[in-house]
């Protein structure tokens, strides 16, 4: 009978514990990264009246005979299931999504206590700390190396409170673009300045950049008109050029006929060797002088789209002069003739060659420069030279055969425009020009019409000493520029500006361009003049690709006390990979620079990321990680030991913690400005409670049965 009372009792006691669990999970329905409860129930010994016994012969087996004394509580499991994030307007609050606790420590890293509760703060000493005064457990960054080494031991998180950023000198520069490779392009430049050669000398000079220092001038096959047309010229393409008008003027008079068989008897030589015979002949033999004139020109004028040659009646000086219009390409473009036995004109007899036009025919690979023939060109600066030379040989009036001794000026201004002046002012080389340019074609050569019309601007009448001027249209190369302010390790800032001008195209391998490095003097990026420019080149493979470009850095000094020979690297791609500078058809753009300098500045801010990174933000605009959450990670959560204050304790049956960054390795990640919230399911636990009571008052119900009993007995003997 006191079996039943001590079962009773142990049910209540096992039942208060339950009670006592249950009211723990309710009490800690609102505390921040709490885990719940349960207590588990065993029974205790039982009392065996008989054992079991075997089945014997006939008579079978029988079980044993047994009376529990009770039961007990004989363990509690936490239940570390996820709680619900709630999101805060405190940006030091973090939550674990996931496995994982964070790690404090009340000593320094002597002793580890580890919590899901990420209710932080920083106090007064730069401590990242819990509400217990516990400091969060993590690295910090390295200030040599600029980066949080997640590889080494914890040790306390602390930010020094007004904690500045020295400045970080740049070491890199990142530039990503393209350079169109089209025939139309929107971003382009006038070429380069070339000056005039100052007579009597002649020597060639170089193009000028806007600094006026020396620079090659660029292919005129990769140049482009005034609304960026491209020339493209090819091979042998060009224009026929001419200073002055190639005419016969030292005949004699025109004389009036004397019979009826006076005529004129003219042979032109054409260019391609043929010829073109002209006769006329009096009608009456009677014609006076002026009459005939008439007739001759009338004649000739009506062979000019043949031969080039147009004739006109100087009635002053009663002759007939013959000019070279150079009005067709396939015409004659020399005054070569012979003048039939019964001419009667005056016009003298016999053959005279007068040239003064030739071919002026691009060529990639040479140019050429012979006065009295045609002449090749690659560059603008090779075609100026090549119409100077020419034209400074023209119009030698005492025939000493002295070049040069006229003071015509041909020159590329600075809109890129062929500019020709004639001032005169020389002994005896002088003469009125009659610039005629005309387009250039041939067999199996075509006539580059953007070229001609770019050159045909300059035709026209420059009398000499008269100061007028002709003007070519301007000829531009395809440009693109780009910039970036960089840092010197005393964080002032200095633009660099990198330009790039079309300068070649090689139909097999691809396009060149010229490249110039810039920065503001008095800084420098180069050991000779101008030292605050590096000019190099940039050259791209036949599909748009990266190839090479010179030079791959700079030696950045800015004089102004900071750190001198600062290497700046340039990084414009990987060659024959398309990451960084590409040559397309498509408009030239920057699409992305970026350089890793920066100037000092103070902690204005405080962040934490999903890996648990403390990022500081910068007055100076800079944002970089000044340390890392550390999180922790067992084999058995469940045999952590709670200390109080949302903490746990390593015990032996935890195994030992694994430290790692949150998102690896199985533990969670972390969500700043959130907290996990408490896992207890309110409704769970009222009905618990419940089922606890009904099982608590159950075993009352046998203590006073089991009495009630007690008292039978007793009442057996009175």
């Amino acid at each position: 009978m006191l079996k039943s009372l001590y079962s009773g009792v142990s049910g209540l006691q096992s039942h208060q514990v339950a009670m006592d669990v249950e009211s723990n999970n309710i009490a800690n329905v609102n505390t921040v990264g709490f885990k719940y409860s349960r207590a588990n129930f065993s029974d205790l010994l039982a009392q065996t009246r008989s054992i079991a016994t075997a089945p014997q012969g006939a008579l079978g087996g029988k079980n044993a005979v047994q009376v529990g004394l009770g039961s007990t509580v004989n363990s509690m499991t936490r239940i570390f299931s996820q709680g619900s994030i709630q999101n805060t307007d405190k940006n030091t609050d973090v939550a674990i999504q996931g496995d994982g606790f964070f790690i404090t420590s009340p000593d320094g890293g002597n002793t580890y206590k580890y919590t899901r509760a990420g209710d932080f703060k920083f106090d007064a000493a730069g401590n990242f700390v819990d509400n217990n005064g516990f400091i969060v457990q993590g690295w910090l960054r390295d200030p040599d190396t600029g980066k949080v080494d997640s590889t080494a031991p914890i040790t306390n998180i602390n930010i020094p409170p007004g904690l500045t950023t020295p400045a970080s000198p740049t070491t890199e520069v990142v530039l990503k673009a393209n350079l169109n490779s089209g025939p139309l392009v929107e971003s382009f430049s006038p070429a380069y300045q070339v000056p005039s050669g100052p007579p009597p000398a002649l020597p060639t000079p170089p193009a000028l950049d806007k600094n006026g220092n020396p620079i090659a001038s660029g292919d005129m096959g990769v140049m482009f008109n005034e609304i960026g047309e491209a020339f493209s010229l090819q091979k042998d393409q060009g224009v026929w050029v001419s200073f002055l008008s190639a005419q016969k003027t030292d005949g004699g008079a025109v004389n009036a006929s004397t019979g009826a068989n006076d005529e004129l008897d003219i042979t032109f030589t054409l260019d391609d060797g043929t010829t073109k015979q002209i006769v006329t002949t009096g009608a009456t033999g009677t014609e006076t002088a002026a009459e005939n004139a008439a007739r001759y020109v009338a004649a000739i004028n009506a062979q000019t789209s043949i031969t080039g040659v147009t004739a006109s009646y100087d009635a002053i000086n009663g002759r007939i002069d013959l000019i070279n219009t150079n009005g067709d390409a396939a015409a004659s473009h020399n005054i070569n003739y012979v003048v039939g036995a019964n001419d009667n004109s005056g016009l003298g007899t016999g053959t005279t060659n007068i040239t003064t036009a030739y071919r002026y025919q691009y060529d990639p690979a040479s140019s050429s420069n012979v006065v009295g023939q045609d002449k090749t060109f690659t560059t603008i600066a090779d075609l100026r030279y090549a119409m100077e030379l020419e034209a400074r040989n023209v119009g030698d009036g005492d025939g000493d055969g002295i070049a040069n001794e006229n003071n015509i000026e041909i020159k590329i201004n600075e809109q890129g425009k062929f500019e020709i002046i004639n001032p005169g002012g020389s002994q005896d080389g002088d003469y009125d020009m009659n610039l005629k340019i005309t387009g250039l074609s041939a067999s199996g050569i075509t006539e580059n019409t953007r070229f001609t019309r770019n050159m045909e601007a300059l035709n026209s009448v420059l009398p000499v000493g008269s100061g007028g001027k002709a003007f070519s249209q301007s000829f531009n190369a395809a440009t693109h520029s780009s910039s970036i302010d960089v840092f010197d390790s005393l964080g002032s800032k200095h633009t660099v500006r990198m330009e790039f001008r079309k300068t070649a195209v090689d139909t097999a391998t691809g396009s060149t361009w010229d490249m110039l490095v810039s920065v503001p003097e008095p800084a420098t990026i180069d050991t000779t003049a101008p030292y605050n420019e590096k000019t190099g080149s940039i050259r791209f493979n036949n599909d748009g690709s990266l190839a090479t470009y010179n030079p791959p850095n700079i030696s950045f000094s800015a004089n102004n006390g900071s750190a001198p020979d600062q290497q700046i690297s340039l990084s414009f791609g990987t060659a024959n990979a398309f990451d960084g500078m590409t040559s397309f058809d498509s408009l030239s753009g920057t699409s992305g620079i970026s350089q890793d300098g920066f100037t000092g500045g103070d902690l204005v801010g405080i962040r934490i990321d999903q890996s648990g990174t403390v990022v500081g933000s910068f007055s100076n605009g800079r944002s970089f990680g000044l340390a890392q959450v550390g999180m922790a990670k067992f084999t058995n959560n469940e045999g952590l030991a709670t200390e109080g204050g949302n903490t746990y304790i390593q015990t032996a049956n935890s195994g030992d913690p694994i430290i790692g960054t949150a998102a690896t390795s199985g533990r969670g990640f972390i969500q700043s400005s959130a907290l996990e919230a408490s896992n207890v399911d309110l409704s769970l636990a009222l009905t618990q409670l419940i089922i606890i009571q009904r099982g608590y008052q159950a075993n009352g119900k046998t203590i006073t049965t089991s009495d009630q009993l007690l008292q039978t007995l007793i009442g057996l003997k009175q």
